[in-house]
């Protein structure tokens, strides 16, 4: 599994957090995630999963609580490492990232999650507003361009 993102201090003690991130595409666009706070950031909806509960079912609650919207036909395509801090629970995280392929099927109404706002963006904005590489190159291999035409055409 790649690893991305800072080296693992020495001596700091990092807690195994997996989670379920999703390239949300539909009509030309991806949904992703404006969350607040702690700091602004521009993310793919996603997030931890809890104990007991299944990779899947956490993409579909994770989506749902950030951008309000149910989705349909998920494809996992790989995951990747990271360690990092979380501010949002005073964390230091070994972070297993299990990023999936989706579409947006139903928008049931704003996002649950108070810090969370769902924005739609071109494919090319998006690459540039997603601070996170891994997401990045998970977004570009998805978005591999023929002649100008992006290779996923979900109507």
């Amino acid at each position: 599994m790649r690893r991305w993102g800072g080296a693992v201090e020495r001596g700091r003690t990092y807690r195994r957090r997996p989670g379920a991130y999703a390239i949300l595409w539909r009509d030309g666009t991806l949904l992703l995630t404006l969350q607040a706070e702690p700091e602004s950031e521009i993310q793919l909806p996603g997030g931890g999963i809890d104990p007991g509960e299944s990779p899947l079912r956490a993409l579909h609650r994770e989506v749902f609580e950030e951008t309000g919207w149910t989705i349909a036909g998920a494809r996992r395509l790989g995951a990747y490492k990271r360690f990092a801090y979380m501010p949002d629970y005073d964390l230091w995280a070994e972070k297993i990232c299990h990023v999936w392929l989706a579409r947006p099927s139903r928008r049931i109404g704003p996002p649950p999650e108070q810090a969370h706002a769902p924005l739609w963006a071109p494919p090319a904005v998006a690459l540039d507003l997603l601070p996170n590489p891994a997401e990045r190159d998970f977004l570009r291999r998805v978005l591999r361009t023929e002649k100008g035409r992006y290779a996923i055409d979900w109507a």
